[in-house]
């Protein structure tokens, strides 16, 4: 049942690269699942399995990785308050950015900020590319299991011992 991205469908590869464009041109914006799924010509359920089929990881992952990801490149770049950093990567509230955006990173928005931007020869001779893929967060993991497993919880029925 899980097939390789190799052997979807070409046109409906297009389709998904289609709208994870437009979740990277404004991934500021709201993207739900519908409005995806109308972005590609497809039904919602469609999309969403195909989506994530074909590049590993749910839609809505994938935008979370992309708002953070402009997120630091704001912080070491520019001297904006995190707080219009937040709105201006399309979150709602200043605390669900901190939040998410620690439990991505592992850091806190004015931690990232307070390393300081890299100097010219630091990354100057690498290509932007790579130093993009470098700096990606690692979103393999929903950021709802991340919170349960540093709770202490797990995915897994507790097991009763049979008597």
């Amino acid at each position: 049942m899980n097939a390789s991205p190799v052997t979807q469908d070409p046109d409906l590869l297009r389709r998904l690269l289609r709208a994870k464009d437009r979740m990277d041109a404004a991934s500021h914006e709201e993207w739900p699942v519908e409005r995806l799924a109308q972005v590609s010509g497809v039904s919602e359920a469609h999309f969403a399995r195909s989506f994530k089929q074909a590049f590993g990881i749910p839609p809505h992952r994938y935008l979370l990785t992309r708002r953070i990801e402009r997120a630091m490149a704001l912080l070491r770049d520019t001297d904006l308050p995190i707080t219009d950093i937040a709105f201006d990567t399309g979150w709602a509230s200043l605390g669900t950015f901190g939040r998410t955006f620690r439990d991505i990173t592992g850091e806190s928005p004015s931690a990232v900020r307070a390393r300081g931007k890299p100097t010219a020869h630091e990354i100057g001779r690498v290509p932007v590319c790579i130093a993009n893929a470098a700096r990606r967060p690692d979103l393999t993991t929903a950021v709802s299991e991340k919170r349960r497993l540093a709770a202490g919880g797990t995915n897994e029925p507790e097991q009763q011992e049979s008597p």
